[in-house]
């Protein structure tokens, strides 16, 4: 059993080659028995389940695929893609995981989510997240013609754009005491979010943070269990 973790792949069509990454990752994978948990950000922002495009029909082909060669995929949202939904994944049998999941792997617990929870200090992104994550107003939203939500989208990524150009990298980063906190009941965090791929000691605890991918490669997480030990290694996909 492999389980695989990525995050933040951003993808879209005007990234093509994020795509062909993302496609060449599945293809690798698809005869070693993997879990592949994708947690946040999968695509650069997602306007409804309702979306329908000719590069995003490839790949769910490819998704498909991967399933049916019996591989099992398990995706919870980020702060781009909170809007997608089990009717999209309910298509090559994924399954939408809560916010924040503990799995249990070779004898350890492992905490996984996106990693926007963790940033505690930035707190008019994390009052915007309540309001916009409010099932009621996602509810009315969904019911707006496509148009809309994509305009909507844009202007919502060209604020944030915005206002992370003024905000210090230490307020956009996971506060420690939240950190610490994660770790509490667990023996390892694995997120996503700050683009920061590193794996940290937090007292004695690995927090592992997934990287972006970029134009050229991506640093993933392979776990590949043996005699209850895990290999705890960031690795680099090229593509």
């Amino acid at each position: 059993m492999t389980y695989l973790f990525i995050a933040d792949l951003h993808l879209s069509p005007n990234h093509p080659r994020l795509v062909r990454g993302f496609l060449a990752l599945l293809d690798a994978y698809k005869d070693k028995n993997t879990q592949l948990y994708i947690l946040g950000d999968w695509f650069n922002a997602w306007i409804g389940d309702d979306y329908r495009a000719s590069w995003l029909d490839e790949i769910v082909a490819a998704l498909k695929q991967f399933s049916e060669a019996g591989n099992q995929i398990y995706f919870l949202s980020g702060n781009r893609d909170f809007a997608l939904g089990k009717k999209f994944l309910n298509q090559f049998n994924a399954v939408l995981l809560k916010d924040i999941e503990t799995l249990n792997i070779g004898q350890k617990s492992i905490r996984i989510e996106h990693g926007d929870l963790l940033c505690t200090d930035d707190v008019s992104y994390q009052k915007f997240r309540k309001i916009i994550r409010n099932p009621l107003l996602l509810g009315f939203l969904k019911q707006m013609p496509l148009s809309f939500r994509q305009k909507l989208a844009n202007g919502f990524r060209k604020k944030s754009q915005q206002a992370n150009l003024v905000k210090s990298y230490e307020v956009m980063d996971v506060n420690q005491q939240a950190v610490k906190q994660a770790l509490t009941e667990v023996n390892i965090l694995i997120h996503g979010h700050t683009h920061r791929p590193q794996i940290h000691d937090v007292d004695g605890k690995p927090r592992i943070v997934l990287g972006d991918w970029r134009e050229h490669e991506a640093q993933i997480l392979e776990l590949n269990p043996q005699n209850s030990e895990l290999n705890l290694e960031l690795k680099k996909w090229q593509y």
